[in-house]
Formats: C-alpha cells, sequence, structure tokens
C-alpha cells in the first residue's frame, strides 16, 4: 500500500510541476506580447531598415538616422561599382506615411513567428526625394555614356563544310527605361545594392547557345548544306555543294534560316547562259559545201529559270542528293556541239532553194520564194523548228488572204507552204516579188516535206 501511494503522488507532483511549466510559459508569452504592442517583432525590416526589437516611437528616429547616410550601390556588368547618394537627390523621410499600418500587422500574439521567419515590410510613401535630381545623376552614370557595344544573338559560321555556333555578345547596352523603374523601386524599398545585370537592366541577346532554337537552327542549315545536285547537259555536268549553298543562306534575328531566292536565280540564270542554245551562233555546213554562221531563231535548248529556281530551292530544304536534268521551256534533239542532228529543214535564202535531210538523206530539194525584202518582209534567219502541220488552210494577213494545202509554220505565222497562184520559184523572184515572210514551195516540193516531216524538226534559215 504504501509504494501505491507513492506512485501516486510522485504522479501527481510531476503533474504539478508540469502545470506550473506551462504556466510560466504562457505568462512569459503574455508578458512578451504586451512588450510587443509598442515594439517591433524581432527580424524586423521596414523599407530597408532593420528595426528589430524597437519601440514604435523610435522608429522614425532610426529611419532618419538610415536616410542621412543612405546610398545605392550599382553594381555593373563589367565590375564597376557606381553610386547615387541619397543626400544628392534630397531623399527624406516623409512624416505623412502609412508606417503605423505596418505595426497593426504585427498582432502583439503572433511574434513567436518572427523568431524564425524574416519580416519584411514596405510603406510606399515612407520616403521622399528630388525627382529632378535623381533624374539627372541617372543621367550622368557611366553605364549610359560609354561606348555602347550592342548585344547580339548567336551568330553561324560556314568552316570546313559544316556550320557551327558563334557564342553570342551580351554587350553594355542598358534599357534605361528598366534602369531608372529599378533605381527608384530601390531608393523607396531602401535598398543599398542594386545589381543591373540580375535586375535585367541590360539589352540581352534573345537567342544563346544554350538556347533550343539555336540548335534546330544549326541542324538546319547542315541539313540544307547537304544538298548535293549533279545537273546533267548531255556528257557536261554542274555539281552544286554546299560550298556554293552556303553563300545562299543566312539567318535573321529570329534564327529563321532564310534562302536568298535571288541569288539562287542567279547561279540558274548562270547555268541557263552557259548551256542554253537558242539563239547562239552556229556553224553549219550548207548543201553547197559552204560554212556560214547562223544566229537567232528559237531552236534549241532553253532552262525554265523561274521553275528550276522553286525546284532547286525544294532540293534544298530537304537536303536532297541527286541527278538530274533541269526543268526546259523547250529541248533541242541532241545535247553537245551539234544540238541539230541530220534531220533538218534548210533554207538557202540568197540561192532561194530548200533541202530537206531526214535521218542523214536528203528526201527532197527544190526553188523557193521567200520574203520580199524591199517591202520589209524578209524571211528571218536563224534556227527554228517546225511548231505543227496543218493539211488545208485559209493564210490571212494585212490585205491578203490565201488558200493552201500544206502549212508548216516554224516562226510565229511564218511557214513553208505550197503557192499554186505562182508560176515559177527561184532566182531573184522573192526581191521584187517575194512573200510576206513565209517560203513558198512548189506542191510537188511542200507535199513531200508535209508526208515526211515531224514537230519539232530543225529548219535552218541563212544567207550567205
Amino acid at each position: 500500500m504504501k509504494n501505491i501511494n507513492r506512485k501516486n503522488l510522485f504522479k501527481s507532483e510531476s503533474l504539478i510541476n508540469a502545470f506550473i511549466l506551462i504556466a510560466l510559459i504562457l505568462l512569459l508569452y503574455l508578458i512578451t506580447s504586451l512588450y510587443f504592442i509598442n515594439h517591433c517583432f524581432f527580424n524586423t525590416v521596414i523599407n530597408g531598415v532593420d528595426v528589430s526589437l524597437k519601440s514604435h516611437d523610435d522608429v522614425e528616429d532610426i529611419i532618419k538616422s538610415y536616410i542621412v547616410d543612405y546610398r545605392l550601390q550599382l553594381i555593373e556588368r563589367n565590375g564597376e561599382i557606381e553610386e547615387i547618394i541619397g543626400k544628392n537627390i534630397e531623399m527624406q523621410y516623409n512624416v505623412r506615411n502609412n508606417i503605423h499600418t505596418i505595426y497593426r500587422l504585427q498582432n502583439s500574439f503572433k511574434w513567436g513567428g518572427s523568431l524564425f521567419k524574416k519580416q519584411r515590410y514596405y510603406v510606399d510613401n515612407l520616403f521622399m526625394y528630388n525627382e529632378y535630381k535623381l533624374e539627372n545623376k541617372i543621367n550622368q552614370l557611366n553605364c549610359l555614356n560609354e561606348e555602347i557595344i550592342e548585344p547580339q544573338n548567336v551568330s553561324f559560321k560556314y568552316e570546313n563544310s559544316l556550320y557551327e555556333v558563334s557564342k553570342e555578345v551580351y554587350g553594355n547596352k542598358i534599357n534605361k527605361y528598366k534602369l531608372i523603374k529599378n533605381i527608384k523601386m530601390s531608393i523607396l524599398h531602401g535598398e543599398t545594392i542594386l545589381d543591373l545585370n540580375e535586375n535585367f537592366c541590360y539589352e540581352n541577346p534573345k537567342y544563346t547557345l544554350s538556347s533550343d532554337k539555336t540548335l534546330k537552327t544549326k541542324n538546319l542549315l547542315n541539313k540544307y548544306i547537304s544538298t548535293n545536285i549533279t545537273y546533267l547537259f548531255g556528257k557536261e555536268k554542274e555539281i552544286l555543294d554546299a560550298n556554293k549553298i552556303n553563300q545562299w543562306l543566312s539567318v535573321d534575328e529570329n534564327l529563321e534560316v532564310e534562302i536568298n531566292k535571288s541569288l539562287v536565280y542567279k547561279y540558274i540564270q548562270e547555268l541557263s547562259e552557259k548551256y542554253d542554245t537558242v539563239g547562239v551562233a552556229r556553224r553549219i555546213k550548207t548543201s553547197t559545201n559552204k560554212i556560214v554562221e547562223v544566229k537567232g531563231g528559237f531552236y534549241g535548248w532553253k532552262i525554265n529559270r523561274i521553275a528550276e529556281t522553286e525546284a532547286l530551292v525544294e532540293h534544298i530544304k530537304h537536303g536532297k542528293v541527286l541527278k538530274k536534268e533541269p526543268k526546259y521551256i523547250q529541248r533541242a534533239l541532241y545535247r553537245g556541239e551539234d544540238d541539230i542532228g541530220n534531220t533538218y529543214v534548210e533554207i538557202n535564202i540568197t540561192r532561194q532553194h530548200l533541202w530537206f535531210y531526214k535521218d542523214g538523206k536528203l528526201i527532197t530539194h527544190g526553188p523557193i520564194v521567200t520574203g520580199n525584202p524591199n517591202k520589209g518582209y524578209s524571211t528571218k534567219v536563224g534556227v527554228y523548228m517546225l511548231n505543227y502541220k496543218e493539211k488545208g488552210s485559209t493564210l490571212r494577213g494585212q490585205n491578203y488572204e490565201a488558200k493552201v494545202t500544206y502549212w508548216m509554220p516554224f516562226n510565229g505565222n511564218i511557214g513553208i507552204h505550197d503557192a499554186r497562184w505562182r508560176y515559177s520559184f527561184g532566182g531573184d523572184i522573192y526581191i521584187k516579188n517575194g512573200s510576206h515572210g513565209c517560203v513558198n514551195a512548189p506542191l510537188y516540193l511542200a507535199k513531200k516535206i508535209f508526208d515526211n516531216i515531224e514537230d519539232g524538226t530543225p529548219i535552218i534559215c541563212y544567207e550567205e
């Protein structure tokens, strides 16, 4: 029984002691709470001024004292530090402020939380300064008056058949609007340090080495220059590869790759000037064994410059590797020095005679009458091709209309045809009684040509 009583007594004493301890803690907390009715909490900072545990009556003097030596350090990107001193901008304590609202926020019974957490407050009308003097001080800052280095995005350099990325340039160009805004905010918050870089007061490049777009652009550039086109011109060929294509590529401010279509067109134009044969001077061995040079006409190879430019741009976009012919507006029968071959019509304007060869064999020949030079209707020299042939046709022109049996145009409305109204051909008839530009042939000659000729057959008109 005695042991039981002792145990009960010990438990009672322990409970009493616990209650006493709790009561003492509560009493101490209450007494401290009474203290914080007129004092700031632990870790209290108002507009950058530490007023921890200070009485509300002393806070004003503490803040005024803080302003006397106030200076804002501006840490710049190059490591230079400039200062804006409170006295120089007439920084003052505003007696008509709302600091009392902070005191109300600090409920004295909640002071415990301030032991573990900073109590930072901002009163927007606590400080005043001279706007004009601050503006002058800002305008005098070195960071706004030094030689400006503009920010630059990453760039792309073609080297050793690949594109590599060059690092961006941050430069030192200040965004004045952001600078002024941050300086004013720092002063009103009582802050003493403003890192211009961390607070985005500089103009920065939009794209850097770490930007996702940078890698995408680099890969796209390298895809474009992986294009390899072998253009075929008979036995001749032209190879287009990265060394030329890179000259046509550029990257805009948004890292979009642009293909200069004008330069692509210029390249196709150069191919056209080199390999087109329409209108070029050709050395022709005539049926009279003379060598004549014939210029002009429409026969020959002619690249479709616009269509091939568009096609080439698409090839580049897909990084194509292929062999191809360019797109043509028209083709000749053959590639090479002789693109006419051995099937053609030969018209000697000087001798007023025509020969028709097919596969190297003379099919027919005979006298003709060409255009009247005295009336401005000369048959134009050059190498043409038969557009089509038509049996039974009516030819019409200014002040004339003529029905023909065999119509074979080769230069617009100029063609070979029979002329039943003529009784003789050849000689110098054409000089006084020539045609309006067509080649008049006897019926037998026109028929023989018509029966054996095919569309596209070269027609050579020349003078000796």
